[in-house]
This record gives structure tokens, C-alpha cells and sequence, in this order.
């Protein structure tokens, strides 16, 4: 028989808390947006201040300014990456702190028990469901241009991306679109930047040259005449005289053509068409991008070689906003509360300020947590250069800090750190990995890159040429497990020719 019933029911379940959703939405949040998010809960929450002093050993424990533990690298070589713990002058746990600020509070205070409409409704409330959009309230519409024009940086890192490099090179190639101006033009020493990164020069040009095949053409050149001939090649306009134009461009400033007619080995009629070539080029070829600048990247995360040894790991204090709760103001209100509405409201702001000071820090521990654990995995890169990048998956520094595999995904994303190498995303140092057919440690995929690219190199001119299934039984023989369809993709993306191909090359030279 169908018919209606009440019935009780005893079950568990998973509930998130609108304070948890809060924490989570802080951990993905970059350091921009972060700061957009602290000042929309300060114009909304009465009770929250900013910490202006300088943080010092007595800093408060809201301000998430602890001294961190740094790396040690002296066992690098035998594979083991010690920490040497620094001082940690505020290593009282979260609910004590809570306990000190609120200690003199009645429970009714300290936390609320509702958290419904009427309460959301009261002006300086935030419904915390919907951390991280900036602390914007029902109706309200942060403010956006309809339309933005994509930046040329943008737009360099887009066609990086789909070039087929490998993490080392396109590290590299990152570095040096970072180095690019808003006109298109390369604006760095080829030299600093291999220093920096610990590659040959010779690596840098190669990648620059593949850079140089990026639209809009001649963009990523070093000079006037460079970016110029990369357009003439282009259209296939590139002769010995239009080189020796492109040699002798004072000339043409000083419209002496009769030394261009010289140079150049022209008549006066071709030495004509040759400046309308000249003419129809674009000496800017970043600007017709938007000009929007570049947003400075501010590293969330430093790593300095320690004087001891090793290296030292430290939060960036410049991005961490320091909040206090108003304990005075705070006692001040609640005394002057009268109505239920107003204690309600006067009780509510008490405890999202409270856990919003509890998830900022929180929120920095975590990201020294899983930052010291990636400088751990990534020592031998900081040490010797981008070659010696390991394999490394968000899975595996989860296990080490004991912590979610998601929560590792939140927190390296659009966070960076600044090394002696360079400024990196944290996603950067994960890279794939490629299992040893007799168990050993796995390999990188970007070393395997380059050991195909070697065994290529090494073919001699007698037409002994490798395929990709022999390439495979040598690096079976070396211990790498790989299937023929990875080393037939790897080779393309360095852009080698099939061994059919490259055959057909050696018989024609």
C-alpha cells in the first residue's frame, strides 16, 4: 500500500561547513585576488583591522610570519635532503590562538549558532559560501570590461605551449617571452640567461630560433634589421643585396643612396623597390596586441641559498595580508548590542573574523608546507640547472606532507616561487615520468627527449639511420621502459624528421 509516514533515520555524512568552503577557496587563490578578497572583508567586517607595524619576534600570530625551516643540501649528492629547523617563536596551534583572542568572550559570542537570513541580510555580513569571489554580496557585480584585447604576452605563451617543448626548453622559452617588450622585441643578454638557468648558450639560440617562428613574424628579435629580415624571409624576399641594405640601415637614415647603390651592388631603380619593401614591413610587430602591461609576477615563495649549506625556504611577507581582530571595538558593540538581531550580527562578525585570520594562516603554512617539500624533491635542479629536473607528480608530495592530492593542486596553482634560477610557477616542477624496465627510479621525460635527440645526432653519414623501433630496443637496453608511439611523439616535438626522411636528406647531401 502507497501512503505517507514519518520515519527517523540515523546516517552519516560529509557536510562543508561555509567556513571550510571559505579555507579551500583561500588555498587557490593567487596573491592578487587574495588581497582584492581581505579588502572587501575589511570594508565588510567592522571587527577586522589591518596589522600595519613591522612583524618582528612578537609579531602576532595572525600575521603568519614565522621564521621556516631551510633545506640542507650538504647529503645532495647521496640523495637525501635534510631541513634545518629555524626558529619558530609562534608554534601554538590554531584553536589556542583562537582561545587567547576570544578568551574573555561569553560562548554566545564567541561563536554563532545561526547563520541564517536574517543574519546574512545585516549590513558588513558576506555569505562565505562564496569565498574567493571577492567578499561581493548578493547583487553586486565587480566591475569588468566587456572586452580586453589579448596581450602579446599572452599570446607568445599560448603558441609556447602548443610548440611541442619539453619542460626544460620551455622553461626557457617562457623566459625569454618574459624578457620581450611591448614592441616584440627581445630585450636580454642570451649569455645571463643561460648563466641563469644553467644551460649552454647555444641551447637558448636554438630555442629562440623556434620562438622566432612564432606569429606575429619578426616578433622576439634582438634588433631593428633582425626583426625586419625575419619578416623578409617570411615572404621569401631575403637576397645578398637586401642583406647588405639591412647591414647599412644608417645609410638609408641619412638618405645616402648613392652609398646604398655601392653597398647594396643595385641600380638606383631595384635600390627603389627595395626601400618599398623595406617600407611595407613592421618594425613593431607587438603593436597590434593589447596594451595592457604585463602583470609583475610577486613570488608568493623565496628559496636563497643558506650560509650553511643548503637551502633556506621563506614565505614572502610582502603577500601575506596581516589581519588582527578588534577585541576592544569587538567588546564595545557586543556591550551596546540590544536586540537578538544585533548580538546575532555582533556574534557573527566575531567569528568569521576569527576563522578568517585562523584560514590566512593557515593557508601560509600550507604553502611553506608543500613548497619545502617541491625545493626537497627539486634540489638537483636549484643546484645544477634546469637538465636535472625529476619527475614528480602532485601525488607524490601529497604522501610526503600527508596531506590531500586536491589540496597540493590548489595550492600550486598561480603561485610562484623565486629561485637563484629564476621565477617559477610551483606547477613547473611537476613533470612527467617515465618507468625503468628493470625497476629502478624513473626517468624524466624530458632527459628521455634528450637522449633520443643524442642518439639521432650520433647517426653517422654511411646511411646508417635509426627507427623509432630501434630507438626503442636501445633505450629498453638502457633500462627505459617505452612504447615505439611515446618515441615516435618525442621526435616530433623536437622536431626531427621520420628516419625515412632523414635518410633521404643524407643521400642528397
Amino acid at each position: 500500500m502507497i501512503g505517507q509516514r514519518l520515519e527517523v533515520r540515523q546516517g552519516q555524512g560529509l557536510v562543508i561547513t561555509p567556513q571550510l568552503q571559505q579555507a579551500i577557496k583561500l588555498l587557490q587563490l593567487s596573491n592578487l585576488e587574495l588581497e582584492a578578497f581581505v579588502e572587501g572583508e575589511l570594508e565588510r567586517n567592522p571587527l577586522l583591522q589591518r596589522d600595519e607595524g613591522e612583524p618582528g619576534p612578537e609579531a602576532a600570530p595572525e600575521a603568519a610570519n614565522d621564521t621556516f625551516p631551510a633545506a640542507d643540501m650538504s647529503n645532495a649528492d647521496d640523495g637525501e635532503l635534510r631541513f634545518v629547523e629555524g626558529s619558530d617563536a609562534h608554534a601554538q596551534s590554531l584553536d589556542a590562538r583562537a582561545d587567547d583572542l576570544y578568551g574573555d568572550a561569553a560562548p554566545g559570542e564567541r561563536v554563532s549558532d545561526r547563520q541564517d537570513e536574517q543574519a546574512t541580510d545585516q549590513p558588513g555580513l558576506s555569505d562565505w559560501s562564496r569565498a574567493g569571489s571577492g567578499g561581493l554580496a548578493d547583487g553586486e557585480e565587480r566591475e569588468r570590461p566587456d572586452h580586453r584585447e589579448e596581450t602579446l604576452w599572452e599570446h607568445l605563451q599560448a603558441q609556447a605551449s602548443s610548440a611541442g617543448f619539453g619542460p626544460a626548453d620551455h622553461a626557457i622559452a617562457l623566459t625569454l617571452i618574459d624578457a620581450t617588450d611591448e614592441g616584440g622585441y627581445l630585450r636580454a643578454d642570451l649569455g645571463e640567461i643561460a648563466e641563469r638557468l644553467g644551460v649552454d648558450e647555444a641551447r637558448i639560440e636554438a630555442v629562440l630560433a623556434v620562438c622566432h617562428g612564432f606569429e606575429p613574424t619578426g616578433v622576439m628579435a634582438r634588433s631593428a634589421p633582425e626583426c625586419l629580415k625575419l619578416q623578409l624571409i617570411e615572404r621569401n624576399r631575403f637576397d645578398p643585396a637586401m642583406d647588405a641594405l639591412l647591414d647599412n640601415l644608417e645609410l638609408l637614415a641619412r638618405r645616402d643612396l648613392a652609398a646604398l647603390r655601392k653597398v647594396c651592388g643595385v641600380d638606383a631603380e631595384d635600390l627603389a623597390e627595395m626601400i618599398a619593401e623595406l617600407k611595407a614591413l613592421t618594425p613593431r610587430p607587438g603593436a597590434g596586441f593589447g596594451g595592457e602591461p604585463a602583470q609583475t609576477v610577486v613570488p608568493d615563495v623565496h628559496v636563497r641559498p643558506d650560509p650553511a649549506g643548503g637551502w633556506r625556504v621563506e614565505l614572502n611577507a610582502d603577500t601575506l595580508p596581516r589581519l588582527l581582530v578588534d577585541k576592544r571595538y569587538h567588546a564595545v558593540v557586543a556591550a551596546g548590542a540590544r536586540s537578538e538581531t544585533e548580538k546575532t550580527f555582533v556574534a557573527d562578525c566575531a567569528a568569521q573574523a576569527s576563522w578568517l585570520v585562523k584560514s590566512l594562516d593557515q593557508r601560509a603554512r600550507t604553502i611553506m608546507k608543500v613548497a619545502s617539500e617541491i625545493v626537497r624533491q627539486q634540489d638537483a635542479f636549484l643546484a645544477f640547472g634546469v637538465e636535472f629536473l625529476r619527475p614528480l607528480t602532485l601525488k607524490t608530495v601529497a604522501e610526503a606532507i600527508e596531506m590531500h592530492e586536491s589540496t597540493v593542486s590548489r595550492v600550486t596553482s598561480n603561485k610562484y616561487i623565486a629561485t637563484p634560477r629564476g621565477v617559477f610557477e610551483l606547477k613547473f616542477f611537476f613533470t612527467a615520468a617515465i618507468q625503468s624496465s628493470d625497476g629502478g627510479a624513473a626517468h624524466s621525460a624530458e632527459a628521455v627527449r634528450q637522449r633520443i635527440k643524442t642518439l639521432i645526432d650520433a647517426e653517422g653519414g654511411d646511411g646508417d639511420v635509426l627507427s623509432d623501433d630501434r630507438i626503442v630496443e636501445i633505450l629498453n637496453e638502457a633500462g627505459i621502459d617505452i612504447a615505439r608511439r611515446t618515441v615516435a611523439k618525442y621526435r616530433e616535438a623536437l622536431r626531427i624528421p621520420s628516419s625515412i626522411q632523414r635518410r633521404r636528406l643524407l643521400r642528397a647531401g
